[in-house]
């Protein structure tokens, strides 16, 4: 039962997983090959209860996956090889937590609490808007200056 909520969850989030992979990795390949490694490695943990967890974990598991491919095409040492540094790969939780606040430096609250639901949650546009009380052009509009400013702070990083 476990597994078929998360095959369940898997079927109806596999287009939104892979354009969020495809967002960050810009390769349409890479981007599917991503999503089934999601799948396959919460398939063979096993341990998803409710579909809001289902859905959480794919959208968690397929980010840290698309962040160690971009680390690894661009010659970045993966997050459990550094030791001791602070870097653009950090080397524990607090230091993923810190790089990635760094990352949203500048977003609005709005912004944030929108590109949260949309990434961490696995939201739909319509259910933020609702949640929020807001047109979903305006989380569609937020969204997209939350992406513009969180690649220009990661292109500063490399600076």
């Amino acid at each position: 039962m476990k597994k078929d909520r998360l095959t369940y969850a898997f079927l109806a989030l596999r287009d939104k997983l892979h354009l969020s992979a495809l967002a960050l990795l810009k390769n349409d390949e890479d981007a599917r090959d991503a999503v089934q490694d999601t799948y396959i490695n919460l398939w063979k943990s096993g341990s998803v209860d409710t579909d809001a967890e289902a859905r959480g974990k794919l959208f968690a598991v397929l980010r840290h996956l698309c962040i160690d491919r971009l680390r690894m095409t661009r010659g970045l040492v993966h997050i459990d090889t550094v030791k001791d540094t602070v870097s653009v790969a950090p080397d524990n939780i607090e230091d993923l937590d810190k790089f990635e606040r760094h990352l949203s430096d500048g977003l609005t609250r709005r912004q944030i609490q929108i590109y949260s639901c949309i990434v961490h949650e696995g939201m739909e546009y319509e259910e933020i808007a609702s949640r929020l009380g807001i047109t979903v052009e305006a989380v569609r509009m937020s969204m997209s200056r939350a992406r513009k400013k969180i690649r220009d702070n990661y292109n500063n990083l490399n600076k």
